[in-house]
C-alpha cells in the first residue's frame, strides 16, 4: 500500500470550542458545495484528498517494567504521567494504535475481580494501588482522546515471570487451582492442556471486553513456554502427563504434539469467536513468531514455533480466525536464511480471508547499545517492504521505548518521513458493525468572530472517530482524527472550506458532508 502525502496532519486534534455568544452562521455565508459547485475537473483542491490506510501501531510492555511503568510502586500521578509521554510520543511519531499489555502474567494492570493487580504495577502482586485509579480507563481514554487505537494485550498461559520478586498473591491462579499450573524452569506456566485453563482465560478477556471500552485484544507469541534448559544443557520437558494421560483415557487419539496444538488452536478460535458475540467490532489479533516452520518459504531457516511452541499460526490464519495477525518479523530486510521480505510474502500467501497482515518490527534494535545495533533507516525500509507487499497493511513496533528515547531520531525521521500523512486504520469490513450516515454539520460563529463546526451524527449511535477535514492557504487540507465523544471543534482562523465524515467501529467512513465557509 503506497501511502498518499498530500494530507498534511494539523498540530492539534481537538479544540476548544466557543463557549458562549455563538449564533449560526447566515445561510448566505454557508453552502453546502456537495454535489453541484464542487467541480474537481476544474478546481483540484475542492474535495479532500482521501486518507490514507495503514495500521501504525506500537507495543507497551508492563511486564518486567519493559517499557511502563518504569518501575514497580510507582505513585499514580507519575505513571500516568509516563503513560500519557507513551501515548504523546506514540501521536507526534505519526502512529494511530498502542497494544498495552494488560496481563503479563497471570496478573492484571487494570481493576479485576478475577486476578490480581501486578506487581510490576504497584510493587506488590494483590495491592491496589494508592490513590487508587484505573490504568485501562485511564489509558483507553487518554489514547482515544490522541486519535489513537488502544488494543488490551493479553499472555495467555504465563503464570509467574522470572524478575517477580513478591509473594504469589492468594488470588492468583496458582493460589486458588494449584493443579493448573506447573513450575517449569524459571517459570510457572498454565498447562493448555487443562480445559479449565482456557476457560479461565477466556473469561479473563471477556471480562475487559466486556468492562473497557477497547478496539481490539491482542495475543503474543507465549503459547507453550519456549524451551527452559537444566544445569547440564538439556531441554526440560514440559509438565504436562497428567493432563495427557487424562486426555488419553477419555479417549484421545492424537500424539502428544498434536494434542498440545490443538489445545492452542482451541483457545484461538474460542476467543476469536466470543469476543465477536460480546462486542462484534472489537478486533482480535495475534502477533506469533515470524517463522512458522523452516523451509516455509524455502529460503527460510531458524526456530521451529510449530513444534517448539505447539502454535499452527498459519492454521490460524488460514481458518480466519483473526481480524489481524502480526507474524513478528524480527530481522533486517537483508538477512539471509530469515528474510523479512520473503517471511512477508509467504505469509500473505497464507490468508484466504483476507484478514489484516501487519507485521512486527524489532523497533528496539535501533540504537540499542550492541554491536549488532540497527540504524533508523533499516525500520523505514520494513515499513516501505510492507506497504510494496499486496495484503500487508501497516506494522507494529516493538516496543514503546524505543519511540519516547527516540534513538538515532527514529522518532523524529519517521513522524518527517513515512509517517508524515494522518492515516486511517485500515478497514474491516466483515466485522458486524452498523455503518453511519452522513453527518449534519453545522458552523457557528461566536461573537469573536471564531468558527467551529458542530458534529451530530445521523443515527443514535455515535462514530468511533471523525474524520476532519479543513481546506487553507493554498488549497491545503489539513486532517484530524476526533474521538466520536467530541461534539464540536474550532476551525483554523484561514480555513475556507470544511469537510466531515463519521468513521465507526469497523474503521468503515460514512459518506463526507462538505461546507464552504466563504467564497
Amino acid at each position: 500500500m503506497v501511502i498518499t502525502t498530500a494530507i498534511a496532519v494539523a498540530p492539534s486534534a481537538v479544540a476548544q470550542p466557543p463557549a458562549t455568544d455563538d449564533a449560526l452562521v447566515a445561510p448566505a455565508a454557508v453552502a453546502a458545495s456537495l454535489p453541484g459547485p464542487c467541480d474537481p475537473s476544474a478546481d483540484a483542491t475542492c474535495l479532500p484528498p482521501e486518507p490514507a490506510r495503514e495500521f501504525r501501531g506500537v507495543w507497551i510492555a508492563s511486564v518486567a517494567n519493559i517499557d511502563w511503568p518504569s518501575k514497580p510502586g510507582l505513585p499514580a500521578a507519575e505513571a500516568q504521567k509516563e503513560l500519557l509521554k507513551l501515548l504523546d510520543r506514540a501521536q507526534a511519531s505519526g502512529l494511530n494504535a498502542v497494544i498495552l499489555q494488560v496481563r503479563p502474567s497471570g496478573d492484571a494492570v487494570y481493576a479485576s475481580d478475577i486476578e490480581p493487580w501486578s506487581e510490576f504495577l504497584t510493587g506488590k502482586q494483590g495491592l491496589a494501588p494508592s490513590p487508587w485509579w484505573d490504568p485501562l480507563k485511564f489509558a483507553v481514554d487518554e489514547a482515544h482522546r490522541r486519535g489513537l487505537e488502544l488494543h488490551a494485550w493479553f499472555n495467555p498461559y504465563r503464570a509467574r515471570y522470572p524478575s517477580a520478586k513478591g509473594p504469589l498473591s492468594n488470588k492468583h491462579i496458582a493460589r486458588r487451582m494449584p493443579t493448573l499450573v506447573k513450575p517449569y524452569g524459571t517459570h510457572l506456566w498454565m498447562d493448555p492442556g487443562e480445559p479449565a485453563v482456557r476457560e479461565h482465560t477466556v473469561r479473563v478477556v471477556l471480562d475487559v471486553v466486556k468492562r473497557y471500552d477497547v478496539d481490539g485484544v491482542h495475543l503474543d507469541d507465549y503459547f507453550y513456554p519456549y524451551k527452559e534448559r537444566d544445569r547440564r544443557g538439556r531441554d526440560i520437558e514440559f509438565p504436562d502427563d497428567a493432563s495427557y494421560a487424562r486426555y488419553r483415557y477419555g479417549g484421545g487419539i492424537l500424539s502428544r504434539d498434536d494434542w498440545r496444538r490443538e489445545n492452542v488452536d482451541h483457545l484461538v478460535q474460542d476467543l476469536y469467536a466470543r469476543i465477536h458475540q460480546e462486542k462484534p467490532w472489537v478486533k482480535f489479533g495475534v502477533s506469533p513468531f515470524g517463522i512458522w516452520r523452516p523451509g516455509f518459504p524455502e529460503t527460510v531457516t531458524g526456530f521451529d514455533a510449530y513444534s517448539e511452541l505447539y502454535a499452527d499460526a498459519r492454521k490460524w490464519l488460514r481458518e480466519g480466525w483473526v481480524d489481524y495477525f502480526a507474524p513478528q518479523l524480527y530481522w533486517p530486510v537483508l538477512q539471509v536464511g530469515q528474510s523479512y521480505p520473503d517471511l512477508l510474502k509467504w505469509w500473505s500467501e497464507q490468508n484466504p480471508f483476507g484478514r489484516h497482515l501487519w507485521p512486527g518490527n524489532y523497533t528496539s534494535k535501533v540504537g540499542e547499545g550492541s554491536r549488532t545495533a540497527w540504524r533508523w533507516q533499516e525500520i523505514q525500509d520494513q515499513v516501505l517492504a510492507t506497504r510494496a507487499q499486496p495484503g500487508a497493511t501497516g506494522n507494529i513496533h516493538f516496543s514503546a521505548k524505543v519511540f519516547l528515547e527516540n534513538r538515532d531520531s527514529l522518532a523524529t525521521r519517521l513522524a518527517r518521513q513515512v509517517y508524515a500523512a494522518l492515516a486511517l486504520v485500515p478497514r474491516s469490513p466483515w466485522l458486524d458493525v452498523s455503518p453511519q450516515g452522513e453527518p449534519q454539520v453545522a458552523v457557528h460563529r461566536n461573537a469573536a468572530g471564531v468558527l467551529s463546526v458542530r458534529l451530530t451524527p445521523s443515527g443514535a449511535d455515535r462514530p468511533r472517530w471523525w474524520l476532519v477535514q479543513t481546506r487553507g492557504a493554498g488549497g491545503v487540507w489539513q486532517s484530524s482524527m476526533l474521538r466520536g465523544s467530541v461534539s464540536e471543534v474550532a476551525l483554523p482562523a484561514a480555513a475556507d472550506r470544511v469537510a466531515v465524515r463519521a468513521v465507526d467501529r469497523a474503521s468503515v467512513e460514512s459518506p463526507m458532508s462538505v461546507i464552504k465557509l466563504r467564497e
